[in-house]
């Protein structure tokens, strides 16, 4: 077994979207998944709730992990693997896909020479290998070269990059193999409504006033509201086994999403736990799965709908800003299909070079 103390591992950080990530090539990491991990923890710095000797951000949305290689698909240029690498805790899960992280992961393809790029705009479709759905990622290749710089800005993120549009398909069902994991749109958890929806991310989804909240609650607030956070730890876990999950104690998924009427212009208001701790925005694929639940008519939220214009976009409020999400969904079906999805995020290379883990 190597252990990498002297000669680091190649690597490459990005922001992408809300998220950071370290981004390796297949051939950089070991082959055997437990030593994989192992080193991946190390490299991050956990467990220590501070990652001070590590990479990692003493948070769940800067402790993640893509592997990016060629794929043998051939409706897809690369495979992506998402890693959600604990904090505190040394815990690694392939339970789930990122969409915050997938907007580094073309941009990457291109920097490492795995997709050539075009002379204008590249567009690299991406197997998900966590779920097996398919993306699209397109974003601006002047030259021949990524262009990270541009005029998109996203909430969450200071500045302004270029822009990475995603779209993605095959993501229904991602985690638990239906949009509707409980064969229903709408369900009731220990007297609560909720509607369990997974287009590309597992999500119960409730009204924030069911569990006493406005939805607009800052994320400080959320944080610091300990009894809140342990009712969403315990109806998450219950949420799980009903959508086939299993226990979900140690897992990523199912996410928990309040949703409430919009309150700065936007169409849906949302407070989103990851899987406990409340997110400072939402990740992207949550807030895919979200719209596509509340478009079905009976289910949690859907009277929210009522007054949305016409169109697929749908803006939706967070904690620190908006999203604009793109779903369309056949509601006439049985059941229910989504048939199309997508979302307009950015991505910025931080550094590219070798990571030395922890001893």
């Amino acid at each position: 077994m190597t252990d990498y103390d002297e000669t680091g591992v190649r690597c490459t950080m990005l922001r992408a979207g809300t998220s950071r990530g370290l981004y390796f090539e297949p051939a950089d990491l070991p082959a055997d998944p437990a030593e994989r991990d192992e080193l991946l923890l190390r490299l991050m710095g956990t467990p220590d709730p501070r990652q001070i000797d590590g990479l990692g951000g003493a948070t769940s949305l800067t402790s993640k992990v893509a592997i990016v290689g060629p794929s043998a698909s051939p409706d897809a240029d690369i495979d992506y693997l998402f890693l959600q690498l604990g904090v505190a805790d040394a815990t690694v899960s392939d339970r789930q896909n990122c969409g915050n992280i997938l907007a580094g992961v073309g941009p990457f393809a291109v920097e490492r020479g795995l997709v050539p790029a075009g002379t204008a705009e590249t567009s690299v479709r991406i197997r998900m290998v966590n779920s097996g759905g398919l993306a699209v990622a397109t974003f601006p290749t002047p030259g021949g070269r990524v262009e990270y710089r541009g005029e998109v800005a996203i909430s969450g993120v200071p500045g302004t990059a270029a822009p990475v549009t995603l779209a993605f398909t095959g993501t229904e069902g991602s985690a638990t193999g239906r949009l509707l994991p409980t064969g229903s749109v709408r369900d009731v958890l220990d007297g609560t409504p909720i509607t369990c929806v997974d287009n590309g991310m597992p999500v119960v989804v409730a009204a924030a006033e069911a569990f006493g909240l406005t939805g607009a609650e800052t994320h400080a607030e959320l944080a610091a509201d300990a009894a809140l956070l342990e009712r969403v730890d315990a109806f998450r876990r219950k949420a799980g086994a009903l959508m086939g999950l299993g226990d979900a104690g140690d897992s990523s998924v199912p996410k928990t999403v309040l949703v409430s009427p919009p309150r700065d212009g936007g169409q849906v208001g949302t407070r989103s736990f990851i899987p406990v701790q409340p997110h400072t925005s939402i990740g992207v694929l949550a807030a895919v799965s979200v719209v596509t639940g509340l478009l079905l008519p009976g289910s949690v939220g859907h009277e929210l709908t009522a007054g949305w214009p016409p169109g697929s976009r749908v803006d939706v409020e967070h904690p620190s800003g908006h999203v604009l999400v793109d779903v369309v969904v056949d509601v006439a079906a049985d059941p229910p299909r989504a048939l199309r999805s997508g979302v307009v995020r950015t991505a910025r290379k931080l550094f590219d070079g070798v990571a030395f883990p922890r001893a």
